[in-house]
């Protein structure tokens, strides 16, 4: 958001809430001070200041005090800039990607909260708070008591309480500040409130901004560490992770011995206000979480959402996945890549009803008799659907592990994941307090997914970890995890067929094993291909050609396979072809629109279904390209 018309003064006094005096080019002015809050701190004789000229001529104060200079930064102090930079930044989708709506001012029981937003899974209410206090690198909330603000963030509780997604949101209104924390010198109630807040699922954020004297933009996220009020109140506002410092060299020997106790009440504390709302986690029956799980398998959690949704409309319980036939089953799962997925999956349904009388195992044993199931899974939905004290150990586990420790073991050995699930299951058995093992396995792959992420810029500043990792101390979070070299991928050439007449087009079901196994596809041959040895391949099959056209290029990589593919689409006069090679005999004539419908087609021959007109997966977006 930006501001106009903007001057800069010295401050004078500040005789109430609502007026200041500033010195303007030498004359003094009374303006309207738009933060009714105490910045004791911020409004001190001498200071810079900067206001926007009120474009009221009948006003009594001619200018609004926007923003303030401290230290050599320029820190915004209008109390309505929160809400209207947050609403800007709302509409850009970084927070809700399937965002609906947002509806500013919406009253909810007693309260009024700042906005109310619906998603295409989702209502939710929202509260925000501008913050202008810093002490000691750390921004702080309230500057004063605010029964108001315990009075909101109960309501958001109550709000969560009767199925409404609940957040606080604290916009920090400067930069150079580490973490936030609840002011519990000036207003303890807050403090706890928030607390109370956490752990009924409201999600607590705080974002820093970029300020100039003349704008005001949302930037990134920071921790927020809720903090027990304690006598000492000083001690009490200190980052949670500050406990470590004095004992973190023998945690760090503790680590490197595979002693992990000293990471769950911080992980699951980060977990409370910063998960992700899913509807899996919603509602995590074991049936959810299986499906769930397995679909998240090597594909991006946003991408899952629409399938998940689809594919629980259409089988809602492990009786109708046993049932649904596998052409249907895949067309179901098409886009989502990796099919013999879901043709596991079915297996496990039907072992389920015939082995288990239709109810999912509950024990990590049972589940590993399962089609499809190995120990990551086994361990998840023994964990979050049955409270079961096991280990769930995915990719982000071990890279979270990896660096936290220095671990130079490969994660891709599978001695390295046996390790690693022993140390786990040993903390999950022998720590009494960890009584919630489902949540601790989910805050792990959360850490792993939204803040230790892959590559060389992990977000440290957001981890409640990072007071105790070995790789953020030595400054080598990029070097962790170790890997072995990847396999160099076989690369196929293709070259694939659009054919089709004035009502008809072809395609062929592919082989009952092996890839993409029984999914169709459009015809293709061996290698790279001219116009001309397409054109005598079809005549040799009888087909007149009345035009071939060359389509662009495409790639598509498989696990340990390359496709480069070469395309043409042909219009033949009429598809009753006289050839008799093995090929044109598995031919099958559909029509285009009910290949779209009927038919599962991998995404491999994405850049060639436009030709037949066929959206493919959700709304036609290829989200895996992945299909092995």
């Amino acid at each position: 958001m930006r501001y106009e018309n903007i001057v800069k003064g010295r401050f004078i006094q500040r005789p109430n809430r609502f007026v200041a005096y500033v010195d303007i080019d030498g004359r003094q002015e009374k303006v309207h001070v738009k933060n009714t809050g105490r910045c004791r701190e911020l409004l001190i004789p001498d200071a810079d200041v900067y206001l926007e000229r009120s474009s009221n001529p009948a006003r009594s104060t001619a200018y609004d005090l926007v923003a303030v200079e401290k230290g050599g930064r320029v820190i915004n102090m209008d109390s309505q800039a929160p809400n209207r930079v947050v609403l800007e930044w709302l509409r850009t989708r970084q927070l809700f990607p399937d965002l609906v709506s947002v509806r500013p001012e919406t009253v909810y029981g007693s309260s009024r909260f700042d906005f109310y937003i619906e998603t295409a899974s989702e209502k939710i209410f929202m509260e925000v708070k501008g913050v202008t206090l810093e002490e000691e690198g750390e921004a702080r909330f309230p500057d004063a008591p605010s029964e108001r603000a315990v009075k909101h963030v109960e309501e958001l509780i109550r709000a969560r309480q009767e199925g409404y997604g609940a957040y606080v949101l604290f916009v920090i209104q400067m930069k150079g500040v580490s973490h936030l924390v609840p002011n519990v010198r000036t207003h303890p109630e807050f403090a706890r409130a928030l607390q109370r807040a956490a752990g009924a699922g409201v999600r607590i954020l705080a974002y820093d901004c970029l300020v100039t004297a003349d704008s005001l933009t949302l930037a990134d996220a920071i921790p927020v560490y809720l903090i027990p009020p304690a006598d000492n109140a000083q001690q009490a506002s200190r980052p949670l992770l500050e406990k470590f410092n004095g004992i973190s060299e023998n945690i760090k020997e503790n680590l490197r011995k595979g002693e992990l106790s000293a990471i769950a009440e911080p992980l699951l504390k980060w977990y409370d206000m910063h998960r992700r709302i899913l509807p899996w986690r919603e509602d995590p029956t074991p049936y959810h979480v299986w499906v769930s799980e397995i679909m998240l398998q090597q594909t991006r959690v946003e991408a899952v959402k629409p399938y998940y949704k689809r594919f629980m409309e259409e089988l809602p319980d492990i009786a109708s996945l046993a049932q649904v036939s596998q052409e249907r089953l895949l067309k179901l799962w098409e886009g989502l890549g990796y099919y013999s997925r879901a043709r596991n999956l079915q297996a496990a349904a039907r072992q389920i009803m015939e082995e288990y009388g239709g109810k999912m195992p509950d024990t990590r044993r049972e589940l590993l008799k399962l089609k499809g199931i190995g120990s990551y899974t086994a361990g998840a939905v023994a964990s979050i659907a049955f409270g079961k004290r096991e280990p769930a150990v995915d990719g982000n586990v071990l890279r979270v592990l990896s660096r936290l420790r220095m671990d130079d073991g490969e994660i891709t050995d599978t001695r390295v994941k046996a390790r690693v699930e022993r140390e786990l299951e040993s903390l999950l058995r022998d720590d009494a307090s960890l009584t919630r093992p489902g949540d601790f396995n989910q805050a792990m792959m959360e850490i792993g997914a939204l803040v230790c992420v892959p590559g060389s810029q992990p977000r440290c500043g957001e981890c409640p970890l990072n007071g105790i990792c070995i790789a953020h101390d030595r400054r080598c979070e990029g070097d962790y995890p170790k890997r072995a070299a990847k396999r160099k991928r076989t690369i196929e050439e293709k070259t694939v067929l659009v054919i089709r007449d004035d009502n008809l087009a072809v395609l062929r079901k592919r082989p009952a094993k092996g890839l993409l196994a029984g999914m169709y596809e459009l015809p293709s041959l061996e290698g790279h291909r001219t116009a001309e040895e397409v054109t005598r391949y079809l005549a040799d099959n009888g087909l007149k050609i009345l035009r071939i056209q060359k389509l662009k290029d495409s790639r598509h990589i498989f696990t340990h396979r390359e496709w480069h593919m070469w395309g043409y689409m042909i219009r033949v006069d009429e598809l009753e072809p006289r050839g008799s090679s093995r090929e044109t005999k598995e031919w099958l004539y559909v029509e285009p629109g009910e290949a779209g419908e009927r038919y599962p087609i991998p995404s491999a021959y994405a850049a060639y279904l436009p030709c037949l007109n066929i959206r493919q997966g959700m709304g036609g977006n290829i989200i895996n390209q992945y299909e092995e």
